[in-house]
């Protein structure tokens, strides 16, 4: 008997523990090296547990639910063991002529690395039909992510909050999941450590709408991603912290540590609660780069994909009330970072020009900042700068 330990993933320093989610393959199952056995969630992220050899689960040692920390054993394979009468014979199911998800995982791993080969699966895509970037034509994760929005099958539903029957007086108690627990803790943490203040202002956006208007099919066309919002708002906040570079800065202690480059976090929205990714050095990065990273991260979101590396650091958040039809917010720092812009709904509004009233679609802004470092004066003209870059776009061109 040859036995081989399944081991929780290696954790980053900031994680000391995470929770087991359902397994996949139950005792006296057959399994196959690297084939997907349970996914561990973690406060930030949901990471994939493979199968370390092929062979026979013999026992789960940790159950559905468990919290579990680093290199924990979670289950043992025997690599010499046969397949048990009790579990219903995925031998049967390999030698079938349909191509069962495990079947297609075992029959594309051999080109595509495991999350591809995964990813292929559970869509009912052939890796045969896919060509891979990787070396020696392997099927990357980026190419099976590719192959899957290329076959146009509808994304999965998001998880709906639990059924409750609304007769009599009926209650449901419904543990948190790490994510939400953790967003709990590191927002009360941000109000309890901030000395956090709010500044108001708004934005007409018509200059951005007609610019759009007038590019976006061709931007479409030409980078294969559709011409946003959020890209422009990305960029005016990028050229107001270069002009105030304490917007940009931590607190750590009692030192304040100034970066010297430009990590924009942007709020994204998924089935298990808000996550913040990061796009690194978006000072550097054009328009299209923006929305195609915006995109990725969106959709990686929404399936459970984006890595903890994604969502670590950040200098600087946004965060976009307005596609849900915010008016107006107060958004809450994300520590240790000392600032963050929250941008909301576009609306056609009565406003004054030049002893005129007339008709205007009106973002209104709202930056939220740590006044133990951050002076009135310097969150009120940061705000003032990024108001001034999307009425006229032009500058963030110009760099003026």
């Amino acid at each position: 008997m040859a036995i081989t330990d399944v081991l929780v993933p290696q954790l980053s320093e900031s994680i000391s523990e995470a929770t087991l989610l359902e397994w996949k393959k139950q005792p006296g199952e057959m399994v196959q090296a690297d084939e997907i056995l349970i996914e561990v969630e973690t406060d930030k992220v949901v990471l994939e547990v493979p199968a370390p050899a092929s062979g026979v689960l013999s026992e789960i040692v940790k159950a559905n639910g468990s919290t579990v920390t680093s290199g924990d054993v979670l289950a043992r394979i025997d690599s010499e063991g046969k397949a048990s009468a009790a579990a219903p014979a995925a031998a049967a199911q390999e030698a079938a002529p349909a191509a069962a998800p495990a079947a297609a995982s075992s029959a594309a791993s051999s080109v595509a690395s495991p999350a591809a080969a995964k990813i292929l699966a559970e869509k009912g895509v052939e890796a045969s039909s896919v060509e891979g970037s990787g070396r020696g034509g392997r099927i990357t994760k980026g190419d099976a992510l590719e192959a899957n929005a290329a076959a146009a099958k509808p994304a999965a539903a998001p998880v709906a909050p639990p059924t409750l029957s609304l007769d009599g007086r009926p209650e449901q108690r419904v543990p948190m999941s790490r994510l939400r627990a953790r967003i709990a803790e590191r927002l009360l943490q941000s109000q309890s450590e901030n000395a956090m203040l709010t500044t108001f202002n708004e934005v007409n956006m018509q200059a951005v709408l007609d610019l759009r208007k007038k590019y976006k099919d061709q931007f479409e066309k030409e980078h294969g991603v559709k011409l946003g919002f959020m890209s422009f708002f990305v960029k005016a906040a990028v050229a107001a912290l270069k002009k105030y570079p304490v917007l940009n800065a931590s607190v750590d202690g009692k030192d304040i540590i100034y970066h010297g480059y430009f990590d924009i976090g942007v709020a994204v929205g998924s089935p298990r609660g808000l996550v913040v990714p990061i796009l690194r050095n978006a000072d550097q990065m054009s328009i299209a780069d923006i929305e195609k990273q915006i995109a990725d991260f969106g959709a990686r979101a929404r399936d459970g994909k984006l890595t903890l590396e994604e969502m670590t650091g950040g200098t600087f958040s946004i965060s976009n009330g307005g596609v849900f039809g915010s008016m107006l917010s107060t958004p809450i720092i994300n520590p240790p970072q000392s600032a963050i812009l929250g941008i909301h709904a576009t609306k056609d509004r009565a406003v004054v020009e030049n002893g005129q009233i007339v008709i205007r679609p009106m973002n209104y802004l709202a930056m939220s900042y740590d006044h133990r470092i951050i002076d009135g004066r310097e969150a009120v003209l940061g705000l003032v700068a990024m108001k001034e870059a999307l009425e006229d776009p032009q500058r963030l061109l110009l760099n003026v």
